[in-house]
Formats: structure tokens, C-alpha cells, sequence
């Protein structure tokens, strides 16, 4: 493939990724997405593979960015939460994309509750500040219900194995 056209590939898919929420994009649609976009099919080996390794550059450094947030900035975080970044509603607490908080794990993790295409997710995932507004990251997971059912199921196992590393 030609560099300018390497190029095109790689300024359309970041531009893409930039615009997205990590929390329901898949490598896929922002494929999909750049392909519309560009006019050309990326599903060719060499195509698919570029896209894959922006996507997964650009997924690194958001992680390391908000990772080297000096304690300052953390501070600020846990003031923008008190000041108003949730919204709550019938005593019901809601983060900016409108998921439900069930629980915060601490002041950057928590669990929402939220649906997408249809489907109840639960995602267990660690937020940033930034620019006022509490962004999910991409260090997480959502589960679906049926996925949250079989998880919930194991919870007896894995607090039993906890113990018994614990008591070693």
C-alpha cells in the first residue's frame, strides 16, 4: 500500500476514534466507519491490520495519559464529582452518558448499569476527568445480563479461593 494512502487510513481511523465512546466502539465499526468514509474496502489483510494497530496505539497512549495524571489532578476529579459532573434523578445517581451508578469501588472506579443496542450492561470500568465531564476509559469491562448471571454464579468460588490464598 502507498504511504498516501497509508496515511489517509491512519488520519481517518484517528479522527474516528477520537469522536467515539470507547465504551461502545469496536474495532469493527471504526473500520466499518473509516471505510464509509474513505470510500474503499478495508477488509483486505494489509487494511485490516493498520487499522488494528492505530486503533490499538491510540487505545495505549489514551491509557497512559490518563494514568500520568499527576495527584493534583485526581484532587480536581474528586471535587468535579462533588460538584455536579453525575446527575441524580428519583434519588438515583447517573454518570454523563446516562448509565446508573450502583456502586463506586473507589474515587476513579465504579459500576453502571446502562443499555446499548438493546442489550443491559454492566461494566465494572475506571473514569478520567476531563475537560469537567467524568470519561470512561478503556481499562474495564462490560458484561452482559447473561454474562453478570454466570460471574454472580462463580462469586462463592472465588471468594473461597481469596480466602484460601489469604490464609497462606
Amino acid at each position: 500500500m502507498d504511504s498516501e494512502t497509508h496515511n489517509k487510513i491512519e488520519e481517518t481511523v484517528l479522527e474516528i476514534l477520537k469522536n467515539s465512546n470507547m465504551d461502545e466502539t469496536t474495532e469493527f465499526k471504526i473500520r466499518k466507519s473509516a471505510a464509509e468514509k474513505l470510500g474503499m474496502d478495508l477488509s483486505d489483510p494489509t487494511r485490516k491490520k493498520l487499522v488494528r494497530q492505530v486503533v490499538e496505539t491510540y487505545l495505549t497512549e489514551q491509557q497512559a495519559k490518563a494514568e500520568e495524571q499527576p495527584p493534583e489532578e485526581e484532587e480536581e476529579e474528586e471535587e468535579a464529582e462533588e460538584e455536579g459532573s453525575t446527575r441524580k434523578r428519583g434519588g438515583k445517581e447517573y454518570d454523563d452518558e446516562g448509565g446508573l451508578i450502583i456502586c463506586r469501588l473507589s474515587n476513579k472506579r465504579r459500576v453502571t448499569l446502562s443499555e446499548f443496542r438493546g442489550k443491559t450492561l454492566v461494566s465494572i470500568r475506571e473514569y478520567y476527568n476531563r475537560d469537567g465531564k467524568e470519561l470512561p476509559s478503556a481499562k474495564g469491562i462490560s458484561l452482559t445480563a447473561e454474562q453478570w448471571g454466570s460471574f454472580k454464579k462463580s462469586v462463592p468460588a472465588i471468594e473461597k479461593a481469596i480466602k484460601k490464598m489469604e490464609s497462606r
